[in-house]
Formats: structure tokens, sequence, C-alpha cells
């Protein structure tokens, strides 16, 4: 009797202890993750922060613990942002933070007007702050190795949507953004842009007044073969939108004649030829429609009272003084100031 008591005992401790073998195998190497998750380290961060942030996205918080102890996660763990899916262990969520094995993010560049634009849009993408990334784009030294200065590199930059390490430095994603120039420029769009006579900075330059005249992709090879005849003829281009750069006033619904006067380089009415450097980051129908402008004899344009988005051309002056009396009437009659 007494042996069959402890056989049932001994049999009852053995079950107990598989159970618990299992449990504990199960919470190491089972599904530790239900669905899939973003976790972001940043560089900046303490393991504490790190932690805090992972735990409420995985399971078996004390098998991850033990296992973060083992392989001393806390002073191995890389930054980075990495995706959590569905099936993985605590094992492998912790190898994933000891190794560094990222996924990378999709950067986009695109609508920004000056480089502190494009620095704080960035700081939104990338493991870096705004003052961080906004040295890099100033930097004379970081300028030069990529072929440009501190005024021009703004021109580099090719509005798309990019991969990236969300922990790249601001410096090394300049360098990135100066090999995907280079791709930019085919030698297609090098060969149509030798047609117009104008450099690579040019073309830039002038595309971002073009985007920053119209939205309407059909019509900026129009607009942008007015420029061309009036830099072929030593004309001011008298852009408007030139002028609220060199102002700094984006808001500006209306130019004003005492506007025309503002001193700046930047400042077509007073200056002839193009401006230092574009005045807005081009998209890329504008650049395409700088190299692919349309041949004509227009010197004029202006927007039509209509506030289609669309522009009225002109050959002479007394027939764009015709189309600005009539959209300036209408400019009135909305009280547009």
């Amino acid at each position: 009797m007494r042996k069959n008591i402890l056989l049932w005992s001994l049999a009852g401790v053995l079950v107990v202890v598989i159970a618990a073998g299992v449990t504990v195998r199960w919470q190491f190497y089972g599904n530790a993750v239900t669905e899939e998750r973003d976790l972001y380290v940043s560089g900046r961060a303490e393991y504490a922060q790190m932690v805090d942030s992972l735990l409420p996205r995985i399971r078996h918080h004390r098998a991850f613990g033990a296992y973060a102890r083992r392989i001393d996660l806390e002073r191995t763990f890389k930054p980075g942002h990495y995706v959590l899916r569905p099936g993985m262990s605590v094992i492998e969520v912790a190898r994933m933070l000891k190794l560094g094995t990222q996924t990378p993010v999709r950067v986009t560049i695109n609508n920004v007007r000056i480089p502190a634009q494009l620095a704080q849009k960035l700081a939104r993408q990338i493991d870096a702050d705004s003052a961080a990334v906004m040295q890099a784009l100033t930097s004379k030294t970081l300028a030069a190795e990529v072929g440009f200065d501190s005024v021009t590199l703004f021109s580099m930059f090719v509005p798309d949507s990019y991969e990236f390490y969300w922990t790249v430095t601001p410096e090394e994603f300049v360098k990135r953004m100066k090999r995907e120039y280079d791709r930019f420029w085919t030698p297609e769009r090098d060969a149509k842009r030798k047609r117009s006579g104008l450099s690579r900075l040019e073309v830039m330059t002038l595309a971002s007044i073009v985007y920053e005249e119209t939205r309407k992709t059909d019509e900026m090879p129009r607009i942008a073969g007015v420029y061309v005849n009036r830099l072929r003829k030593g004309i001011p281009l008298q852009a408007d939108p030139t002028v609220k750069y060199a102002m700094q006033d984006f808001g500006l619904r209306r130019i004003l004649y005492k506007h025309l006067k503002y001193p700046s380089p930047y400042n077509t009415y007073i200056n002839k030829g193009l401006p230092p450097s574009p005045i807005c980051m081009p998209g890329k129908n504008a650049i395409d429609a700088v190299l692919d402008f349309e041949k004509h004899d227009y010197i004029f344009f202006c927007a039509r009272p209509t506030f289609d988005g669309y522009h009225n051309f002109a050959r002479t002056l007394s027939e764009h003084n015709a189309n600005a009396r009539a959209y300036s009437a209408e400019l009135n009659r909305r009280k547009i100031k």
C-alpha cells in the first residue's frame, strides 16, 4: 500500500515537473508576439526605456527578462526600427535587439521650401533631432564633400520616398542623397539639359520657380518656356514666388509694388538671371518640365481671373497688361489683399 502511494506521489511530482518544463519552454520558445507591431529604439534611449516600449507589445515578460539577462542585453541592445512579427518568441525578439537586425523605414521628402523645413520633416522620420539635421544641411565641409556649397546643397535633394535605416545619421543621409541625385541625372536627362544651356543647379532652380508658379503638370513646360525665353533675351524673370522667398513670407496672397523692391539676391524683379539656389524643393514633374520646356515666343504670363490654376500667356507687354488688369480686378472683387 505504502509502495503504491509512493509511486503515485513520484508520478505526480514528475507530471508537475514535466508540465513546468513545458510551460517554461513554451514561454521562451512559444508565441510571444500575437500581432505585427513596430518598435522604435532611439540611440538616446536607456535600456529601461526600451523595455518599457517593448513589454506592451509582447507576452511572457518574465521569460524575456530572464533571457535578456542571460545574453547581457542591457549592455548590448542596438537602437533601430524593429518589426515584431506574429509568432516570434522572446528569444527571437531579444536576439533581434542584440544583433540590431533592423527593418528599413520609408523616408519621404517633398513640399519643402527651405532647409529648416526639410530638417523638421526628416526629424519626424529618422532618429535625429532637427538641430542635428540642420547642422548637416548647412555644413560647408559636408557640402564640399558631396560637390556643393552650403547654399546650393539644397538643390541636391530630389523629392521621392527612399528606404533608410531609422538610425541613419544626418551626415549619412546627405551622402546617400548625393548618390540618389547622381542616379536621377541619367544620360537622357543630361542630354535634355544641354538643350536648354542650363547647368544642373540652374535646372533645379528654374524648376523650383515653375513648381511654385503652378501645380498643373500639363502647363509646366509652357511656363518653363517663358522663363527660358526671358533668360535668353536677358529679361529679368520677374517671378512672384521669388519675392515671397526673398521676404520669407510664404503666406502672401497678393504681390504689391512695394514688395517688388525688397532687397535680396533671390528677388528676380531687381536681379537678372536665376536666383542663387532653388526657392523650394521642386517636384520631378517640374524638373522634367524644364528639361522638356515648350518652345514658343511667349514672354509673359498671368494667372487667369477664373482662378482655375491655369494662366494666360502673352507675347507683348500690352497683351500682358490687359491680362494683368483682368486678374487684378478679380482680386479686388474677391477682396484679396
